[in-house]
């Protein structure tokens, strides 16, 4: 049995909603990535053996297995397969995953996880919009209470006690930290994308769009709650993850196979693993997710140098963060969801390529990354950089 290594990770900058990318179809954002991964790694696409990507809402442009098409746009030769994933949020992540665990059994020599969510273009909910004049699946909904993820959010937040004004200041937080990022040219997994400026003319956007600068405390603080909008809530539009367009991808080899082909190892797979949670409080599920990878790689959190929890809410992070008792410097250092945007189908590939590149950057060796998901499950990956 070989080594599974990640050789390569690349992410477009995340647009905002009807954004630099409100006229660019996700087929070819997803291809846009492909191609950067395998022009910055050198890996022959011949000797690719699968293309996985993860996207979560799968209708209009990306029904019909979107990596397929994604993997024919970057001219990927036509004999290597594609197939699309849904683990709601986690899904590139997964991707990820798979793509190892396909090189530990010997099936391919190199595989490359991806994902993409074109969210301007093809919304939310748009799979299922118009289908159903009641719940999706009514003898699940007579189990469970199944709700908004808003309320999920609003839920953990007073569950773990958190109230409004920590919320906000973990949100502004992430803009800082993102923002430092952007200036100080951090973020080497960013792959210059073409878009459109708000004029209409071309441009190549080069950093996410959504990061702010500067931060306005007072107007963050008059915001309404945007999923209690008639009560008392602390979850608002400024401390919930940003809807975003974009794309990554992660190339996973065997090591040997690698290094014969003259590509250098990156890091490799302390820990993989997914898990099931409470379907209401849903978002919980990164706190079971860490325990397991943690044991599973026989690490401790003190021993992890670079850690990326995704912000789908602050509350979601800072409930985490109670559990843990972290070194919040550690914590998505460069900034999360917040800042960058959400693009949900690629987020999971997009993080691990920001984590690898911040491990990179820094020095560190260990990497762990945690993504909560809708309907109660969590995923968690601990890396080891080479």
């Amino acid at each position: 049995m070989g080594e599974a290594v990640i050789l390569g990770a690349v992410r477009t900058p995340f647009g905002r909603r009807g954004g630099a990318y409100r006229d660019t179809p996700a087929d070819r954002l997803l291809a846009h990535a492909l191609r950067g991964l395998i022009e910055r790694t050198g890996v022959d696409p011949a000797q690719v053996g699968d293309v996985i990507a993860g996207c979560i809402t799968q209708a209009d442009e990306q029904a019909e297995n979107i990596g397929r098409f994604g993997a024919l746009l970057a001219g990927i030769p036509l004999d290597v397969p594609a197939v699309t994933l849904n683990r709601m949020c986690g899904s590139s992540q997964q991707a990820v995953h798979f793509g190892a665990q396909a090189i530990l059994a010997g099936d391919a020599r190199y595989v490359i996880g991806a994902g993409v969510e074109q969210m301007t273009r093809v919304p939310m909910f748009a799979a299922s919009r118009g289908q159903f004049t009641g719940p999706l699946h009514p003898e699940v909904h007579a189990r469970y209470e199944l709700i908004h993820q808003g309320e999920s959010a609003e839920r953990i937040a007073e569950r773990w006690e958190i109230g409004r004004e920590e919320l906000d200041a973990f949100a502004a937080e992430s803009h800082r930290r993102a923002a430092a990022a952007q200036r100080e040219g951090r973020n080497a997994e960013l792959l210059p994308t073409p878009g459109l400026g708000a004029d209409g003319e071309p441009i190549t956007l080069a950093r996410d769009e959504g990061v702010r600068e500067t931060v306005d405390r007072a107007k963050m603080a008059s915001l309404r709650p945007a999923f209690r909008p008639e009560g008392r809530g602390a979850v608002t539009a400024a401390n919930s993850s940003q809807i975003a367009d974009g794309a990554a991808a992660v190339l996973v080899g065997d090591r040997d196979a690698a290094r014969a082909d003259g590509i250098r190892p990156l890091a490799r797979f302390r820990a993989r693993t997914a898990v099931g949670s409470d379907p209401t409080l849903q978002l919980t599920g990164v706190i079971p997710a860490t325990h397991a990878a943690l044991k599973r790689a026989g690490l401790t959190l003190a021993d992890i140098d670079w850690i990326e929890i995704n912000e789908a809410f602050a509350s979601v992070v800072l409930a985490w963060a109670r559990e843990f008792n972290p070194d919040m410097a550690r914590v998505n250092p460069w900034g999360g969801a917040i800042a960058h945007g959400h693009p949900l189908g690629a987020s999971g590939a997009g993080l691990m390529a920001k984590m690898l590149a911040g491990l990179e950057a820094t020095g560190g060796s260990l990497g762990l990354q945690a993504m909560c998901i809708g309907n109660g499950m969590g995923t968690a990956t601990i890396i080891e950089r080479l």
